[in-house]
């Protein structure tokens, strides 16, 4: 932090306020990239759904083994409207 401080140009003649800001306004950045990645981390996804649900979509349609791609919507009723193109 106290490098990139540093780097930025004028901080060296900002005053305590302007300085406190500037402290201020990257720390919420910061905190808000924290936020997001955890965010991403927590975000559903078919790692372990799209299987049990291709297994479905087998069972009610009689047919073969469809693959379920990784883009599709995790919401399962917006998928089981696309199955067709599974």
């Amino acid at each position: 932090m106290e490098t990139l401080l540093q780097s930025i140009s004028g901080l060296s003649t900002a005053n305590e306020a302007e300085a406190a800001a500037v402290a201020a306004a990257i720390a919420a950045h910061i905190r808000d990239q924290e936020l997001a990645v955890a965010a991403a981390a927590t975000e559903e996804s078919w790692d372990e759904k799209r299987w049990a649900f291709s297994g479905r979509l087998t069972s009610i349609t009689g047919g073969s083994n469809a693959r379920v791609p990784l883009s599709a919507p995790t919401d399962p009723w917006t998928a089981s409207g696309r199955r067709d193109r599974f």
